[in-house]
């Protein structure tokens, strides 16, 4: 059984060269050479990241002569970003309750730390 999209998204991502090439890919197309250029790996290393990365749906080669330019594909991406909100929403209710919470908090200590000052002064006098 092969993974749903989504975990070969996620797992493609998982990598930090892939995501250093998906970066770079961001600015433009590139060549197999040119985005091999700043890893110290061979140029089957990098091919075998990029084959990751098309099978993910991550990328795309093009055909112009005999170079294959890489072009990001934003797809792929929009289904992980559209996950990951799911989860986003959910932290940050979870977050807004928390403050929520922690200001009732302060609110009944700073008012118990008052009733206590007043009733210290008050004996005192």
């Amino acid at each position: 059984m092969s993974p749903d999209p989504l975990s070969t998204t996620l797992s493609a991502l998982a990598d930090p060269t892939r995501r250093a090439i998906l970066a770079r890919l961001a600015s433009g197309e590139a060549t197999v050479g040119e985005l091999a250029e700043p890893f110290p790996m061979s140029l089957p290393g990098i091919s075998k990241h990029l084959k990751v990365l098309e099978r993910a749906g991550l990328i795309a080669r093009g055909r112009t002569a005999q170079w294959r330019p890489c072009r990001l594909e934003g797809a792929a991406l929009k289904e992980v970003a559209d996950w990951v909100e799911h989860y986003r929403r959910f932290w940050d209710e979870s977050l807004d309750r928390l403050d929520q919470y922690l200001k009732e908090v302060q609110a009944t200590e700073t008012n118990s730390a008052e009733t206590d000052r007043s009733r210290h002064n008050h004996t005192r006098k």
